[in-house]
């Protein structure tokens, strides 16, 4: 059975209002559909994975939004002056409800796939941030995660192949490498991002595209330019790391076993499919993976992890877990 990485490409909340983010993920359609077959490495990203675009979750906002306008939270909310990217589960504590309709059906749909990897779009900045989005202190301090060397190479591979956002000096702020931490930015509470990651087991950075919010139509062209060959790479990475099936003896699959990677303790320990299947996403290096399921015997390994981007396939490894004998079952 061949696994597929599925990718997951929107547009959250405020920034749905924008434009550029809308207009950028149209034209990212538009150029997979007309490059599929006649483009190879576009062919082989679409044969090798799935791709999921929402290019709209704010319609209220963007109703009432307006051209020229490049700052400041008009179209922010929603119908019920609603902030969505403040409005998910908030792993640091703290649950903000009702939740939205909005919100409820992206929820839904973070959890119907196995999603590895996310960018969500923004405006009012040109940099890629990374989790965690807050932290324990609610404060504007580095909030780590246990991914944090994926995070920065996800951010910086996006960073890099964009035209001008690795000079880190646009839109009057400075970052480095044009990339940074979200809380060491500005802390939220409730963001999707580290839901995301946190409770969908999936990889998200956000993706800060243009200094004005709603910039006039006839720059946006220039936008995607700047971000074409930044969108392809960032597709890439979904590639990026390990993948298996967790199986039993029978060769039937083993849902819900946890599978965590040595040395990174996740506030949500990662789990299989109900196909028994695991996504992990790592930079090359050498890692042992422990899984354990109930009723089954708990197995480590290490498995030497190197860059499967250019293959478009990350390393596979499964594991065949063997039943505990009723006597070692508590």
């Amino acid at each position: 059975m061949r696994i597929f990485q599925v990718l997951l490409i929107f547009t959250p909340s405020e920034s749905l209002w924008k434009p550029v983010s809308r207009e950028i993920l149209l034209h990212l359609i538009e150029y997979l559909v007309s490059s599929y077959q006649t483009d190879t490495n576009i062919t082989d990203l679409i044969n090798s994975m799935r791709i999921h675009i929402l290019p709209s979750m704010n319609p209220d906002g963007f109703e009432i939004s307006r051209v020229g306008k490049c700052s400041g939270t008009h179209g922010r909310y929603n119908a019920n002056n609603t902030d969505l990217n403040r409005n998910f589960p908030e792993p640091f504590g703290g649950r903000f409800s009702p939740f939205e309709p909005e919100t409820e059906a992206v929820i839904r749909w973070i959890h119907s796939e196995p999603f590895v990897l996310s960018a969500s779009f923004h405006g009012g900045a040109v940099l890629t941030a990374y989790p965690y989005d807050n932290n324990n202190q609610g404060s504007t301090n580095y909030s780590r995660s246990p991914d944090d060397d994926v995070f920065k190479y996800l951010a910086k591979t996006y960073s890099f192949n964009h035209k001008t956002m690795y000079k880190g000096n646009l839109c009057k702020m400075k970052f480095l490498d044009g990339v940074t931490n979200g809380a060491k930015w500005y802390s939220i509470a409730g963001g999707m991002q580290d839901y995301n990651y946190v409770w969908g087991q999936c990889f998200e950075v956000t993706v800060e595209l243009s200094c004005c919010k709603y910039p006039p139509a006839a720059q946006l062209p220039h936008f995607w330019d700047q971000n074409k060959a930044s969108l392809i790479a960032l597709l890439k990475q979904a590639h990026l790391g390990i993948k298996g099936r967790v199986l039993d003896q029978d060769n039937s699959p083993v849902s819900k076993a946890i599978v965590n990677v040595f040395g990174r303790k996740n506030l949500i320990p990662f789990q299989t499919s109900k196909l028994g299947e695991y996504y992990r996403l790592l930079v090359p290096g050498e890692y042992t993976l422990m899984v354990e399921a109930k009723g089954f015997k708990p197995m480590n390994k290490t498995v030497d992890v190197f860059d499967g981007t250019s293959s478009s396939s990350a390393v596979v490894s499964d594991f065949i877990l063997t039943k505990l004998d009723e006597s070692q079952q508590t």
